[in-house]
């Protein structure tokens, strides 16, 4: 069930509510199983629906690593790490989108995280396609606000290295996915980041444009005009200058 939070409380708790009663309902399902196993008195098989229902059974997760929807920042990763601390998983790196975990975890511990991570807006994903899509932004967010650099090798060589997947098939899949192509996305991405800077006020337009990879002051006006129908300057001026969260651009 795809679950998406509104801003309003209300109809946030409506959605927990919702999520919990379907989690609810699956336990449920198999507590009915376990009756008609009794029944028949399928001894082995009522051992394995029984620890399942208790939340016993061990919950097999690929490689061992979680993949998590809108977590792209620091303090996300704060609340992950608390959310598996308060649950006693037992995990090792924590990155942008991503927790490798030590060992695999029950399904009780699986069902209770993942509500805990929708509390705090984020989404556990089990997906193949879903998790793909958000690897790939998790590594444009991470090359363009959080390297201390960018890439000198093209985005899609470093795009394609990075998740070791062919790159035409990685925008193929995002395009269809998305609605745009990857490209866009990292523009979308620079953007974002030109105005920070220019919110910080610490790096003149023609420093901003050189540590962003444009060929000049002009590309990189022309570009965040088109986006965002302001000049860099103008936006600078602006009394009310506000930046979209990461998870929104």
């Amino acid at each position: 069930m795809k679950l998406q939070v509104k801003n309003s409380s209300s109809s946030f708790n409506d959605l927990l509510i919702d999520e919990e009663k379907h989690l609810h309902s699956e336990k449920i399902k198999r507590f009915r199983r376990i009756k008609k196993k009794a029944v028949g008195f399928d001894m082995p098989e009522l051992k394995r629906e029984t620890s399942s229902f208790l939340g016993e059974n061990v919950r097999q997760i690929e490689n061992l690593k979680l993949y998590i929807k809108n977590m792209v920042s620091i303090r996300c990763k704060m609340l992950v790490k608390s959310d598996l601390d308060n649950l006693k998983i037992n995990y090792g790196e924590v990155r942008l989108g991503e927790v490798e975990l030590k060992e695999n975890i029950s399904g009780l511990q699986y069902d209770k995280l993942k509500i805990a991570l929708f509390r705090s807006g984020l989404e556990l994903m089990d997906d193949r396609k879903a998790v793909l899509i958000e690897k790939i932004k998790n590594v444009i967010i991470e090359m363009v606000h959080y390297a201390d650099e960018l890439p000198i090798v093209k985005y899609s060589d470093y795009i394609s290295e990075k998740l070791d997947h062919d790159y035409t098939y990685l925008s193929n899949t995002f395009s269809e996915v998305k609605g745009i192509t990857i490209q866009q996305f990292i523009i979308n991405h620079k953007i974002e980041k030109i105005k920070e800077l220019l919110v910080y006020d610490e790096l003149s337009i023609k420093e901003i444009s050189y540590k962003l990879h444009y060929s000049n002051v002009a590309h990189l006006c022309n570009q965040f005009k088109k986006v965002t129908g302001l000049t860099p300057s103008f936006f600078k001026q602006l009394k009310n200058r506000r930046l979209t969260p990461l998870d929104n651009v």
